[in-house]
This record gives structure tokens, C-alpha cells and sequence, in this order.
């Protein structure tokens, strides 16, 4: 009996050491700065679990977030457990991303409207909408924005454009921080075709729901939370790289930051079984 005993305690223990094994071992594909497959995760308080934009502010503990119904936008401190400070700039609403311009926050509304925001991070917060262009209103849905500054220009990504309708692309649309104004026509395009021929998957259409410059590579990272995908591409909408992004791990990607050194953040809207998060990737430069 005791010889028993000791054979099957020594094949748990073998299992143990090979599943961890695997757990430990990367199977994602991954770029060559990112270990997609372990990320540090934070979870986020209850107000946030509508995650749907993402700025790194000040230093790796706090960020700046936007709950897409409330038109609030939140303070988050990740490593603390206490109420998230908020401000209102806008009246409920589909809001979907929020950046910073080095002077200016501004939030994306789905219909393509930019709110520019004022007097942040007081009582008198508030904001001046600037929407899009109005021939073309009411076609459009948008869920990422980021901002070039080399241009001045903030750049939406479309997720569901009638002029893309039936078209392996996503169209991208510029506006102008100077003059506060929507250029008429796209900036380019982001094929839908150099994607699926580098994940051999069938995609009809990307549908982009984060992007961000990285700000040492300069490139556009872009989230496609429906796709599933994380894709690389350069400032002019090249597709240059494209990674599967796990569902376990990345549930509902909506948005996505970097800080000063390259690390990226990626946060997740709450699902059906998992709660909202941050997710923390460590970039890994490439030696020379």
C-alpha cells in the first residue's frame, strides 16, 4: 500500500511539473518586444468595467480612462484600492476612445464626433464638440483614435463605413488640431487583404477598436477587438505585422497606451466571465 502511495504521488508530481511546463512555455506569436502570451493584469473597480479608451498619464500607476456611456472621464490608479476621481465633459452617450495630445484631451464618440475638452480636472470641466462631416453623418461608426504629431492631426479609424461596405479595408480620416477640422476625404486605408494573408484567416474587413503610435519604434499599433488581431502597421497605414490576440487573456480589447519606455497597456471591457482590466506588456528592445 505504501508502495502504491509513493508511485502515485510521483506521477502528480511529473504531471504538476510538465503542466507548468506548458503554462510557462509561449506558444503565442508574438513581436519581437511583446510576450503577448504574459502579461501583468490589473483589474479595474466597478465604475470602469465600460472600459473603452486608455492614457498613460504621469507615470505606470496611473492612466486616464472613459467609461463609453457615461461621458465621464476617470482617473485610475491601478495599484490603489479606492474611488476612481472622475469628470464629466459631456452628457451620456457611445463613446468609445480618448487621447491626449500633449495639450489637449479629446474624446471619440462612435459617430465619429471629436469632444475636445476643457477646464480638465475641475469642477468646470466641460467640452466643444466637433462632428463629422455632416454629408456623410449616420454612415459611419468609429472606435479608435490616436493622434499624430508630426501632423497635428487626430486620425480615426473607421469600424464601419459605408464607402468600405463590401471592400476588404478600413478607411482612416484626419482632423486637423490647428483649424479644428475634419478633412472631406480618407488619409488612407488599411487593407484587409495584407491582414488575412498574414493570419491565413478568413478577414472580410478589419475593424480597428484602439490604435497608438508607438513612441519609440514609430509605428501604429492597432487593436481589432471583434478580429481578434493586434496589427502593426506604419504611419501611412502599411500592414507590416499581424499577431492573434488569445481570448482568454485579451476578452474584449478596447484600449491601448504606451508609456515613455515602450511599454504597452491594453485594457478589456468586461464579458460574461471575466471582469475588466489592464493588461501590461513589458517591451523588450532589440539588441544591436
Amino acid at each position: 500500500m505504501r508502495y502504491l502511495l509513493t508511485v502515485v504521488l510521483s506521477l502528480l508530481l511529473l504531471s504538476s511539473c510538465h503542466n507548468n511546463g506548458e503554462e510557462e512555455q509561449n506558444t503565442d506569436p508574438s513581436p519581437a518586444t511583446y510576450d503577448l502570451a504574459h502579461p501583468q493584469r490589473f483589474r479595474v473597480r466597478e465604475s470602469m468595467q465600460e472600459i473603452s479608451g486608455l492614457v498613460f498619464y504621469q507615470d505606470e500607476q496611473h492612466f486616464i480612462g472613459e467609461n463609453d456611456e457615461e461621458g465621464r472621464l476617470y482617473m485610475m490608479d491601478i495599484r490603489a484600492d479606492k474611488r476612481y476621481q472622475h469628470w464629466k465633459f459631456a452628457k451620456s452617450g457611445d463613446y468609445e476612445d480618448v487621447l491626449f495630445t500633449g495639450k489637449d484631451w479629446v474624446v471619440l464618440k462612435s459617430d465619429g464626433s471629436l469632444y475636445v475638452v476643457k477646464d480638465m480636472f475641475t469642477d468646470s470641466t466641460s467640452s466643444m464638440a466637433y462632428e463629422f462631416p455632416a454629408e456623410q453623418a449616420g454612415q459611419h461608426e468609429f472606435e479608435a483614435a490616436y493622434y499624430d504629431p508630426r501632423t497635428n492631426h487626430i486620425v480615426v479609424l473607421c469600424k464601419n463605413c459605408i464607402e468600405d461596405k463590401h471592400l476588404q479595408r478600413s478607411s482612416a480620416y484626419q482632423f486637423d488640431m490647428a483649424t479644428l477640422q475634419y478633412d472631406k476625404k480618407p488619409v488612407y486605408s488599411l487593407d484587409g487583404k495584407a491582414v488575412q494573408d498574414k493570419v491565413k484567416e478568413d478577414i472580410k474587413r478589419i475593424r480597428p477598436s484602439a490604435a497608438a503610435i508607438h513612441p519609440i519604434e514609430k509605428r501604429l499599433y492597432i487593436l481589432a477587438s471583434v478580429n481578434h488581431l493586434l496589427i502593426i502597421a506604419s504611419l501611412d497605414g502599411k500592414i507590416e505585422e499581424v499577431y492573434p490576440l488569445r481570448h482568454t487573456i485579451y476578452n474584449q480589447p478596447e484600449g491601448l497606451a504606451f508609456a515613455p519606455n515602450g511599454d504597452m497597456y491594453i485594457s478589456n471591457e468586461s464579458g460574461q466571465q471575466s471582469s475588466a482590466n489592464i493588461m501590461k506588456l513589458v517591451y523588450k528592445p532589440i539588441k544591436k
